[in-house]
């Protein structure tokens, strides 16, 4: 992993705009070089503070932070919330409504 893979990708990210969400694996495939959903998890773990993080979700509308931290899943739904995300009764984000593309 080099350096230019991480500012691009927090580039995609911070693109995401307010109200909207992307999926993992959408966002490794628009890489330069694509990767998996599964390593742009791994590297979602160690994004800056300035990255907004919580507009990233699994292809579904899960929100699988939890795994990292309890704490988080929650701070992740309070926030897409406040930005007008709307959710299902099982918790996952409506994609059909929310889901921006790189």
């Amino acid at each position: 992993m080099t350096e230019s893979r991480l500012d691009e990708l927090w580039t995609f990210v911070r693109s995401i705009p307010e109200g909207r969400v992307c999926g993992y694996g959408a966002l490794g495939k628009a890489m330069r070089n694509p990767v998996s959903g599964l390593l742009i998890g791994r590297w979602m773990a160690v994004c800056p503070s300035d990255v907004p993080w919580w507009r990233v979700v699994a292809a579904d509308g899960r929100l699988p932070v939890w795994k990292k931290d309890p704490n988080l899943e929650v701070i992740q739904h309070d926030r897409l919330a406040e930005e007008g995300v709307d959710f299902d009764l099982e918790g996952r984000v409506r994609m059909d409504g929310y889901r921006w593309e790189p």
